[in-house]
């Protein structure tokens, strides 16, 4: 099995576990035994893989689109994961915009002081900068539009 079957496999079995065994199957039309197939690692099982369509469906219940993360992985690309709704349109404006950066990044400081005390940063630690770190991008990604907006 090459290094990016298996790295599929493992995002796939993932995703499977994610959504929950009964629930994959319920909403794949999949039975237990073909979705185990999908993240085997059996050599008679090396050439398998999750149809698109499963996957959609799977991601779309799970809590993380965990296929597509490999995918774009695989393929060098950043993806950008939001699970945040805001309830408002929020048409604060550049104002708005520039509290909410300057707070992000209040918190980003506050968690990398936190991180760094003890001079390592561990593997959690680093997970929680990084959602950090994205929701400052999406901050600043929001103020773009913003100032775009109000340029036209």
């Amino acid at each position: 099995m090459t290094v990016v079957s298996g790295y599929l496999k493992k995002h796939t079995e993932a995703l499977v576990k994610d959504v929950g065994i009964e629930a994959a199957c319920a909403l794949t039309g999949k039975s237990k035994a073909t979705l185990g197939r999908y993240y085997s690692d059996n050599p008679e099982h090396t050439d398998r893989f999750m149809p698109i369509d499963a996957v959609a469906a799977l991601e779309n219940a799970a809590s993380f689109p965990h296929v597509t993360s490999a995918l774009a992985d695989l393929k060098g690309i950043s993806l950008s994961y939001n699970e945040s709704r805001k309830n408002d349109d929020d048409k604060g404006g550049i104002n708005s915009d520039v509290i909410a950066l300057s707070q992000r990044f209040a918190m980003l400081m506050a968690e990398y002081n936190q991180s760094i005390e003890d001079g390592i940063i561990t593997i959690n630690e680093a997970k929680r900068l990084l959602k950090e770190t994205l929701a400052l991008q999406q901050v600043l990604i929001d103020m773009k539009l913003h100032l775009e907006e109000e340029a036209t």
